[in-house]
């Protein structure tokens, strides 16, 4: 009799552990940096705790761990990079992963402390760019993209000032490390400067920037995920709870044009 007791119990405590096992929520690990990444995921948490998602964000300061993270199956997706750092990080470190869909941009933008309008370009002007290969080219483009001038190849993410086939305000470049750009408004004509940059000296993207990247810039940031994970359901819900209102009006609201939405 105490035998059978005993069975019955541990059959019961064993229903009782799959019950709650049944209704415990997915644990999703996604590891970002912390502006704006990091916060917009905080936004969306009790959205995908409703979902049985219980999301946790793992913050990163640099951009080399994410993926090698993500790629060991220490995280399930990141949040912190574009899709042409990522196609070149995945290919020197021979890396199965994914882009799950954009979020947003951090828009590059074209400033002036001289002149307030496109109107007032003359020629020979002189315009500021930042240095390294990846903003130096996304510059070009965004000035290609206005008409200002034309590249011999507009989807060339790495152009330089050799790939201008036509300048016909003979327009001079300045190439600086991006962090001294916001520096030399003073002694530019023109200067076109990452955002995070731009945010530091008090200037605003929404109010002062003559020329802002869109929404259909190649460089929106976006969620990364293994290539063989791209369709499970809490990833899917988690795509679907960034690329909602809420956070586009979160967005709108928070960073006053410093980001904007890429969906």
């Amino acid at each position: 009799m105490k035998k059978k007791f005993k069975t019955l119990l541990l059959t019961g405590i064993n229903l009782i552990l799959l019950s709650q096992l049944s209704f415990a929520n997915t644990v999703l690990k996604v590891g970002a940096t912390p502006v704006p990444h990091a916060e917009i995921l905080q936004e969306i948490k009790p959205d995908l705790a409703k979902e049985g998602i219980d999301l946790k964000i793992i913050e990163f300061t640099d951009y080399v761990t994410p993926n090698l993270a993500l790629a060991d199956k220490d995280l399930d997706a990141n949040f912190f990079q574009h899709v042409p750092y990522l196609e070149k990080f995945k290919k020197e470190r021979n890396l199965k992963l994914s882009s799950a869909g954009n979020v947003h941009v951090e828009p590059l933008g074209l400033y002036s402390k001289k002149h307030k309008s496109l109107d007032e370009l003359d020629k020979k002007d002189i315009i500021a760019i930042p240095n390294d290969p990846s903003n130096g080219g996304r510059a070009l483009i965004l000035l290609h993209d206005n008409g200002i001038i034309t590249l011999a190849d507009p989807h060339n993410l790495y152009a330089t000032e050799f790939d201008i086939i036509k300048n016909p305000k003979k327009l001079r470049f300045k190439s600086l490390e991006a962090a001294q750009l916001p520096r030399v408004l003073n002694d530019v004509d023109f200067a076109v400067i990452n955002t995070n940059f731009v945010i530091e000296t008090g200037l605003s993207p929404e109010k002062d920037a003559l020329l802002l990247e869109g929404k259909d810039s190649p460089y929106a940031n976006i969620i990364t995920v293994r290539d063989e994970d791209l369709n499970k359901p809490e990833i899917k819900k988690l795509m679907h709870a960034l690329q909602s209102q809420k956070i586009k009006e979160f967005i709108k609201k928070k960073y006053h044009g410093a980001v904007v939405t890429a969906f």
